[in-house]
């Protein structure tokens, strides 16, 4: 009997759950990529000094409305994408990641507002006042941004985002999947935490380094508020004479720390979810 697809929805719920407990650090990857900060600890102390431990949080909404559409769009899609190409639990690498560009370059073009929204929030704060949107959460970004920029502004970096999504998805989801089925193979392994937890680590450090130019990019890009400032070109002509080609690591250890415990904690609790719907199936209760 062929065992029934999990819900579409797993992966997004369980990347929200992953990305709300690691917000801090995300909050202060996009504060240093997009301000004059030069280190981690110095942001987040700037932080809690301007804003108290709830400034941690700043722009929680936004990322919670980015999960539940952009990583939402990339799980689903990237299980189609691998039924599509036929890439079944020992497919070669190649194919994993080609099935996790498909998939990122859809959820990267769904979730551009989501994205939009969460960078701008989380950004508000390391600007001067006056350079402030000061919006009051993720649906008033969105009816703010439509209303005072145009409905093309949902749009702004969808170029980097969409290539920064193909390339974290092609990277993550696709190494991750790799990665546990080798480590399955050496039988040194189960298919339980301790496999997931390994394969996750991994996965991280390549999507850390692999993404890090078009995120440092779209960073800019999306909280450029000037006309003609978020040309990519414009962006990367400025950046490189400013401080060099290395400004597209600038934020690595951030974003490292970052996105490794999200990796992490987004398997992690997708392979439990996963272990739930199947314990309810057993037990009859076929709500899921």
């Amino acid at each position: 009997m062929k065992k029934k697809p999990y819900p579409f929805w797993l992966g997004g719920v369980a990347a929200t759950i992953a990305a709300s407990i690691t917000h801090p650090l995300d909050l202060t990857k996009v504060r240093l990529q997009a301000s004059g900060d030069k280190r981690m600890v110095q942001s987040i102390k700037k932080t809690v000094r301007t804003a108290g431990v709830r400034g941690l949080f700043d722009g929680i909404s936004g990322t919670w409305l980015r999960q539940m559409s952009y990583s939402m769009c990339r799980f689903w899609a990237y299980d189609e994408s691998k039924k599509l190409l036929g890439a079944g639990k020992d497919a070669p690498a190649w194919k994993l990641a080609l099935a996790g560009s498909m998939a990122g370059g859809i959820a990267g073009f769904v979730g551009n507002p989501g994205e939009i929204v969460m960078v701008r929030l989380q950004g508000d704060f390391a600007k001067p006042p006056e350079k402030r949107f000061n919006y009051k959460h993720c649906f008033d970004a969105l009816f703010r941004m439509v209303r005072e920029e145009g409905v093309s502004s949902l749009a702004r970096g969808v170029g980097p985002n969409v290539f920064r999504a193909v390339l974290m998805n092609a990277s993550q989801l696709a190494s991750y999947d790799f990665f546990k089925a080798e480590l399955l193979k050496t039988g040194h392994f189960e298919d339980n935490i301790a496999c997931h937890f390994t394969a996750s680590f991994a996965a991280g450090t390549v999507a850390t380094t692999v993404c890090s130019p078009a995120d440092v990019l779209k960073s800019r890009i999306m909280n450029a508020s000037g006309p003609g400032s978020n040309s990519t070109l414009a962006v990367i002509r400025s950046s490189m004479q400013s401080e060099g080609a290395m400004f597209m690591f600038k934020g690595w250890v951030p974003a490292w720390t970052r996105l490794q415990p999200t990796t992490i904690l987004i398997f992690l609790t997708l392979e439990q979810l996963k272990n739930g719907v199947d314990w309810s199936r057993k037990k009859g209760w076929d709500i899921l």
